[in-house]
């Protein structure tokens, strides 16, 4: 029996990872297959264990990257200090939870970064803001995270004044605005504020410029969406699953 991986969230319609396992699985003529497992709740993850007891890894995506950790067995302590999970390895009947979105964020943010990018802006809340507030923290950046409903240290939209931005010359989107099929909608930042110093930074990879990224540009910011960072993610998940 080939080995078998996939992926759970909700939906999955547009999700990168099976065509990109499905593509390196033949290239590299490894004997797998990669499947996507649309959960309506995350509370059917024991169910299709049960159902395919051949998986032997899973990545998770939204909204699931929290919630999964409550059905795991152990945690790898990046996960732990994250607070979220997007890759699962099975083995031997033990689920362990790891995060590789911060290894994808951090090796494909590391070469656009400059001196003057010591303060950053995290758009949104969700796992993924988790893991991208890590890796900040790991390369000593402070951040400010901001929020529909800010609480604690959270901004609110409406409190991003020429003060703050002129300050945070980092700004990356962790949020679903401009995600296709709803590729009018973006972060609501006042983008007149932005300038050439400014490092826009999209974890959106579909459509491959939102409109976040295109207003950025605009203002003459340098911009990055989300694919590099899919793809170390995804190479990095293949690794974990590959450990004895």
């Amino acid at each position: 029996m080939s080995a078998a991986f996939g992926i759970i969230g909700y939906p999955l319609s547009h999700s990168f990872s099976p065509a990109y396992f499905s593509k390196k699985f033949a290239a590299q003529r490894i004997d797998a297959t990669y499947t996507a497992y649309p959960l309506r709740t995350v509370g059917e993850y024991p169910a299709l264990l049960k159902i395919h007891p051949e998986l032997l890894g899973l990545n998770v995506t939204l909204p699931y990257k929290e919630t999964i950790i409550s059905y795991l067995d152990e945690l790898d302590d990046t996960a732990r200090g994250i607070g979220a999970v997007n890759c699962i390895h099975i083995n031997d009947g033990v689920q362990k939870g790891y995060n590789t979105d911060a290894i994808g964020f951090e090796k494909s943010l590391l070469p656009l970064l400059r001196n003057h990018h010591i303060e950053a802006l995290i758009l949104g809340t969700g796992g993924s803001s988790k893991a991208v507030a890590y890796v900040l923290r790991k390369l000593g950046i402070s951040h400010t995270k901001v929020s529909r409903k800010p609480k604690g240290n959270m901004l609110g939209y409406e409190q991003l004044s020429v003060d703050v931005m002129q300050r945070h010359k980092l700004i990356i989107n962790t949020t679903s605005a401009g995600m296709y099929p709803n590729m009018n909608d973006a972060p609501a930042i006042p983008y007149k504020l932005l300038d050439k110093e400014c490092l826009l930074y999209d974890l959106i990879y579909n459509p491959a410029e939102t409109k976040f990224l295109a207003l950025g540009k605009e203002q003459g910011a340098t911009i990055k969406n989300g694919y590099e960072m899919l793809q170390l993610q995804a190479d990095a998940s293949w690794e974990i699953w590959n450990r004895k």
